[in-house]
């Protein structure tokens, strides 16, 4: 990173290498049989004539804009080119609907948008629809707004401001597990420290010869911190997929000698229904598979390593906690399935009970950092409740073992008590996936008139599996305690997805109670 009047910068990452390589290539991008890409040089130009464009737009210092699109090589220039400027980015998830991009651009006083329109229709209305003024259409026109490549193009030089250090970098919104998305304010200094921190700690595989793949949303902390961010910074290279395709995300391992990917649990799980084709792929280059952003099950971690024959590792964080806090610490062997590994160097945690008293072993995982946001923005009752005295209150629950490696448990509100014992879904999920019918899985609380509440489950299972619903709760019985066996089973093709690629819980936890 470059210093600006005594601060780091974060947009300027990968400038050591445009000017010590400028020709090798920073990103590839994959969208089906159409490839493109971008040189270290290249891509300087451009983050210098988006910071110029941002400002000579009339934005300044501080100011924030909407930004909503696919993922693309202009996705990342525009992020990066304003963190440059000092202008505030403020990314949204383009599967939203169309208020909740309304209250995203009202609550965050969004001065401009720009927009991809053929990837968010809901984010073009919500914008015509607003006070925003500066319109800017990519990739595709838009009847009354700029066009990108067009302002590219007449940017003049950049006038480099002095943005870095304490200034806000990008305010992403996290919906969290309740109520309407909050705006988290990330700073420069903090997703500098962050952005260091996980390079220490993935050594092994996040080096300069390193070469990343990865079709998650680039408006989603997985990608964006664990591909983009540190690819860039150590001068190495990214495969970004504008959509993710089972079979295409497996032939670019191969075709692009790609060293490590970085994914949700639900997209592994997808992908090992393509088992015979992952063994006649040369994945030779593949040193590490990664996940995060949601629970893995232990069997489908096995699963995993088994079939790729490389380490999967587990990490943890949360966009208002790092984002990236835990993980398996390289210099160390390899973490057994189901932990999240160890906090990142320079961050600070505790567990507290129940009881609201620290606790060695079992606990809300409360965490300390330079990455911790300052505070939600325009939220000082929930600021006032989830950060006390420097700490942030995750609401994850965590256990941590003798060696201090954590082991995620789930939300403190997914625990629940079923007539009178605790039950953890993701303990249900993971004895569901050794059945050898189960693809995936998601176990949620609903009302019982005895017991409180019970444990019901959707699993998604092929089309010639030989297990029916009372099949896998028999399996349950017989495998697990008789008070977490799943009361209820419903079968489908595939369980509901956010837009993040998450395992839509909410969603699914009203549709088993609808239907009950």
């Amino acid at each position: 990173m470059t210093e600006r009047d005594g601060h780091v910068n974060l947009g300027y990452l990968s400038q050591h290498q445009a000017l010590r390589d400028p020709d090798k290539t920073a990103i590839i991008e994959v969208d089906g049989d159409a490839v493109r890409e971008r040189t270290y040089g290249e891509l300087e130009m451009r983050l210098d004539r988006v910071a110029t464009m941002l400002t000579a737009m009339g934005l300044n210092h501080g100011d924030r804009f909407v930004v909503c699109a696919g993922n693309s090589i202009e996705y990342i220039e525009i992020v990066i080119g304003a963190m440059r400027a000092g202008i505030v980015p403020v990314p949204v998830n383009n599967r939203l609907a169309g208020d909740t991009i309304d209250y995203i651009i009202a609550d965050s006083e969004a001065k401009a948008a720009l927009v991809e329109p053929d990837v968010s229709m809901p984010a073009v209305e919500a914008v015509e629809q607003s006070s925003i003024e500066r319109r800017v259409a990519v990739a595709q026109a838009r009847t009354g707004w700029l066009g990108f490549e067009d302002l590219i193009a007449q940017a003049p030089a950049f006038d480099p401001p002095g943005a870095g250090g304490d200034d806000i970098l990008m305010m992403p919104y996290t919906s969290g597990s309740t109520g309407r998305p909050k705006g988290v304010p990330l700073d420069h200094a903090g997703q500098a420290w962050n952005l260091a921190a996980t390079e220490k700690q993935f050594c092994n595989v996040f080096e300069p010869g390193a070469r990343a793949l990865t079709a998650n949303p680039l408006y989603h902390k997985n990608a964006f911190s664990g591909v983009v961010k540190p690819m860039l910074h150590l001068g190495a290279s990214m495969v970004i997929m504008r959509q993710f395709e089972p079979r295409a995300f497996i032939n670019a391992l191969a075709k692009y000698e790609c060293t490590y990917t970085i994914s949700v649990p639900s997209i592994f799980a997808l992908l090992l229904e393509y088992g015979e084709l992952i063994a006649n792929s040369d994945l030779s280059a593949l040193r590490g598979l990664f996940v995060g952003s949601a629970p893995c099950p232990i069997q489908l971690l096995e699963n995993v390593q088994v079939t790729f024959g490389v380490p999967i590792y587990q990490g943890y964080g949360l966009t208002e906690g790092g984002p990236i806090s835990h993980g398996a610490d390289m210099s160390r062997p390899q973490p057994p399935h189901g932990s999240c590994g160890t906090p990142m160097e320079g961050c600070e945690t505790k567990l507290i009970g129940d009881d609201g008293l620290e606790n060695q072993h079992l606990g809300e995982l409360w965490m300390r950092s330079p990455g911790v946001t300052a505070g939600y923005h325009n939220l000082p009752e929930v600021n006032a409740e989830r950060l006390v005295d420097g700490w942030l209150r995750t609401g994850d629950l965590f256990e941590v073992d003798q060696a201090g490696l954590f082991y995620f448990k789930g939300r403190t509100d997914d625990m629940f008590q079923c007539g009178g014992e605790s039950v953890y879904p993701i303990e249900v999920e993971s004895l569901l996936l050794r059945h050898p019918d189960v693809i995936d899985v998601c176990v949620v609380a609903v009302p019982h008139p005895i017991k409180g509440e019970v444990p019901v489950a959707m699993v998604s299972v092929p089309e010639d599996a030989a297990a029916d619903a009372e099949a896998l709760k028999r399996f349950c019985l017989d495998e697990g305690p008789a008070y977490s066996h799943p009361r209820r089973v419903v079968l489908v093709d595939a369980l509901p997805l956010t837009g993040a690629a998450k395992i839509d819980r909410k969603g699914i936890q009203q549709q088993m109670m609808e239907s009950a």
